[in-house]
């Protein structure tokens, strides 16, 4: 099971001092009134070319995987690698609501266990990247929660890069799929940075809420999986946003913050260009995250990805909103009664 809070985690002054100046919730656009479009953060595709690019380095050198791990990221860089078709010259005509649920098939042959598709927002693009494919589909691949339980430890660990390799391998096979047919498609896959923000465009598709830890909740995984996604200009019809009262959950849980050993996560949401969001605090997140090689301990805990709780607690929010909301209906009739009695 992932620990309990660690109390006056102090980060290793190696790290620290490889960090420098550099200041990620300023990058991240904390505090900032207007929206723009996103900074790479971490996760840098290319570590000599970025200010924290030391800091980076020191966490790959401090990593101490097996050969099950090593095995399970040559597999995840393969899938990367993996070349596309040229896309058709004969585009391949269908109605939008098809091309939708023909991603069924993707589910059915257990690649993923959930897709969604959205138009693509420009504030969803890193400001140092481009696209002009208007579309965005969204994979989602479960944990297997008896495995990333065992997070930071490197068992969990393993099962996080084997969802990372999942979602890499759906990625590229719907790419496929779509340029065999005459589209563009475009592989967005992690955990390095990609083009995009994954968590915006699966929140519009339908994945779930943005809970207080920075992830994604729904109640069929909570948010034990992972994403990768496909950008493409074929015409697909978008899945619509879900809601589940998970927000006003959040609000009132604290099972991440508590235990979240460098307390990263915030009892309140912070501004965010120009967005009030839920925001995971990167300068004290990432030295545990470096020291640790990973964490996940916040997905783990997260009473929503416990197996089968997930639909329970949907179903009984529901309820509770429900009944707030009669609640608030007598309250005006009530209200109205008394006017007519004066």
């Amino acid at each position: 099971m992932a620990p309990k809070k660690i109390q006056h985690f102090t980060p290793d002054e190696n790290f620290t001092q490889l960090l420098q100046n550099y200041r990620g919730n300023a990058v991240n656009g904390v505090g900032e009134p207007e929206k723009r479009r996103p900074s790479m953060v971490w996760w840098a595709p290319d570590p000599e070319a970025v200010p924290f690019g030391k800091a980076q380095k020191w966490f790959y050198a401090r990593e101490q995987p097996d050969q099950e791990m090593l095995e399970l990221r040559r597999l995840r860089h393969e899938a990367v690698a993996q070349p596309s078709p040229e896309v058709a010259e004969e585009k391949i005509a269908k109605q939008p609501n098809d091309w939708t649920a023909e991603l069924q098939q993707f589910v059915d042959s257990g690649d993923c266990e959930m897709t969604g598709v959205t138009p693509l927002e420009t504030d969803w693009v890193f400001d140092h990247e481009d696209t002009t494919l208007p579309n965005i589909v969204m994979l989602g691949v479960q944990h297997d929660y008896e495995e990333l339980r065992h997070v930071p430890a490197i068992r969990g660990g393993k099962d996080v890069t084997r969802q990372y390799l999942r979602a890499a391998a759906a990625a590229k096979k719907v790419a496929a799929w779509l340029r065999e047919q005459g589209y563009q498609a475009d592989a967005i896959t992690g955990p390095m940075t990609g083009k995009i923000l994954m968590i915006p465009a699966a929140i519009a598709c339908g994945f779930g809420e943005l809970g207080k830890h920075g992830s994604i909740i729904n109640p069929e995984f909570g948010s034990a999986f992972r994403l990768s996604a496909v950008l493409t200009d074929a015409p697909f019809a978008s899945t619509p946003p879900r809601e589940f009262g998970i927000d006003d959950f959040c609000s009132r849980c604290r099972v991440c913050e508590n235990a979240c050993p460098p307390e990263a996560i915030a009892p309140e949401k912070q501004l965010v260009r120009g967005v009030n969001k839920w925001y995971v605090d990167f300068e004290r997140c990432i030295p545990y995250f470096a020291e640790t090689s990973g964490c996940a301990i916040c997905i783990a805990v997260c009473p929503w990805s416990l197996p089968t709780v997930g639909l329970s607690l949907a179903s009984k929010l529901q309820r509770r909103a429900q009944r707030l909301a009669a609640d608030a209906q007598k309250q005006v009739a009530d209200g109205n009664t008394a006017d007519d009695e004066q």
